[in-house]
């Protein structure tokens, strides 16, 4: 009686929830209209207002939008548990979802020829949607706080596991009463964890052979399993954590290891539910943009620097004896070689010179660089102090070889020089123009550093983090900072 009571009232709370939000969609939606027409709202009489028709197509339009509307709603996972999610992550679904849901009026708009919608509309539909969502969701998540810590909405857990990362989940759970989690005891043969304050508070230790019929005779909402499987499947770990390392993707099918990695997703294939890790960004609506962008950018800024293009090849050509470009072969994403394009800085056999010139190396790591490289040309040290020499890197940017923003390529010289395994994970995203080493002081940085900078690049991409990085690039390209 009481799972099926809690049932119903949750199901029906979630089902008036819903109607909440499409309430606030569809408010948004006759502000922004007011807003965006108001001029022609005035010229409008009493008696045009009651004359108005509403059309069966109307109708139609209306419920369809409505239900779309509902389909993104859900599909974003805002109806999901959000009792363990921070509050950053559930404003950033709800952002998605009223960007989803504003797309989805753009789109039927352009089917339909809705004249009602133009940019105002959509900005004013956009910002106060999302004003709204946003401020419902923190005053419900806040009313729920309150609720838990007085004792109501609670739910009935139970950790599987005892060792030192099961108890620490536990001391977690139980000091962060808004969680409402009220821990009804542990699931193993023996305490792990000798003295464990936990074994002295009365919580049961229920014995594996125990567990399914304690499920059957208490209320039980939610089950954690907190056991290592490092110490069965040893080989296993060794692979991911190289993997990891180096960071290459990884599946596997409904298991638990003890490394940690950056993100996961969980897959159907087949009858089997696979949970893929990985270290790096993967694909997917964010990175999708983040590629329109680099094809719209690059296109635009080779458009408008070609006449500056066309300048530099030719003071190139009068300077020195040689090409105009320097083709290089780079380490790209997953290691996969390409060819990077620049303007050619310095004389034509600097590579033969390489040799000679590696014992005068200013910076440490495989890398190599000179502050007053004798191979490099008159108008090279100009266009290198300036960073003009990178401007046919556009040129990669709009095949797919880079991106305006990642880590910086290296020659494969420099690649067969890496003797630490981690390293090798900035080469899980496609590199970039510029990245934070580039903003943050270039080749005054030690390699080591340069490598980690790298690594908080991927582990903390987002498309504003992008853009901060192109923002910061130009006063460090103005200021005419490395060498």
């Amino acid at each position: 009686m009481y799972i099926s009571d809690v049932s119903l009232r949750r199901n029906l709370l979630l089902k008036l929830f819903k109607l909440f939000d499409l309430a606030l969609l569809a408010f948004s939606f006759l502000i922004a209209s007011y807003v965006s027409h108001k001029s022609q709202v005035y010229k409008v009489s009493f008696e045009d207002f009651l004359a108005i028709r509403v059309t069966v197509q109307n109708i139609i339009l209306f419920f369809i939008i409505i239900g779309s509307w509902h389909v993104v709603l859900c599909f974003t996972g805002l109806y999901d548990s959000r009792r363990l999610s921070p509050r950053w992550s559930e404003i950033s679904d709800v952002l998605k979802a009223v960007w989803g849901c504003t797309i989805l009026i753009f789109v039927v708009a352009h089917l339909f020829e809705l004249q009602i919608v133009t940019f105002r509309f959509v900005t004013v539909y956009f910002i106060l949607c999302s004003l709204l969502m946003v401020s419902s969701r923190l005053l419900l998540r806040l009313t729920l706080h309150q609720l838990r810590i007085k004792g109501r909405n609670l739910r009935h857990l139970l950790i599987v596991g005892t060792d030192r990362t099961a108890l620490s989940f536990a001391d977690k759970t139980v000091q962060k009463q808004w969680l409402g989690y009220d821990l009804f005891g542990f699931v193993d043969e023996k305490w792990d964890e000798k003295n464990s304050p936990w074994a002295f508070k009365g919580l049961p230790l229920i014995p594996f052979d125990d567990f399914a019929s304690f499920l059957r005779e208490n209320v039980i909402d939610e089950v954690v399993i907190c056991l290592a499987a490092t110490s069965r499947f040893s080989q296993y770990s060794k692979i991911i954590l190289a993997c990891e390392e180096q960071g290459i993707l990884i599946r596997f099918i409904s298991d638990m290891f003890g490394h940690r990695l950056n993100r996961i997703r969980k897959e159907q294939f087949n009858e089997s539910a696979v949970i893929t890790l990985y270290s790096g960004p993967m694909i997917g609506a964010p990175m999708a943009f983040k590629r329109l962008f680099d094809i719209v950018f690059s296109s635009a800024s080779i458009l408008i620097f070609f006449p500056v293009i066309i300048a530099i090849a030719l003071a190139i050509k009068i300077d020195s004896i040689g090409p105009v470009f320097f083709q290089q072969q780079r380490v790209g994403r997953n290691k996969r070689k390409f060819r990077l394009i620049k303007f050619r800085t310095m004389v034509p056999d600097a590579e033969a010179r390489l040799k000679e010139l590696e014992q005068f190396n200013e910076v440490s790591g495989p890398v190599f660089k000179i502050k007053h490289d004798p191979r490099v040309t008159r108008i090279g040290k100009l266009l290198r102090k300036t960073s003009l020499d990178e401007l046919p890197q556009l040129f990669n940017v709009l095949k797919g070889d880079m991106s305006l923003v990642g880590p910086r390529p290296l020659p494969v010289r420099d690649y067969e020089g890496f003797d630490v395994d981690w390293y090798r994970r900035r080469f899980s995203v496609r590199p970039g123009i510029t990245c934070i080493w580039q903003v943050e002081g270039r080749n005054s940085i030690a390699f080591e550093k340069w490598m980690e900078l790298d690594m908080q690049y991927i582990d903390n991409w987002s498309i504003s983090l992008d853009f901060k990085i192109l923002l910061k690039t130009i006063p460090a390209v103005l200021k005419g900072t490395g060498f």
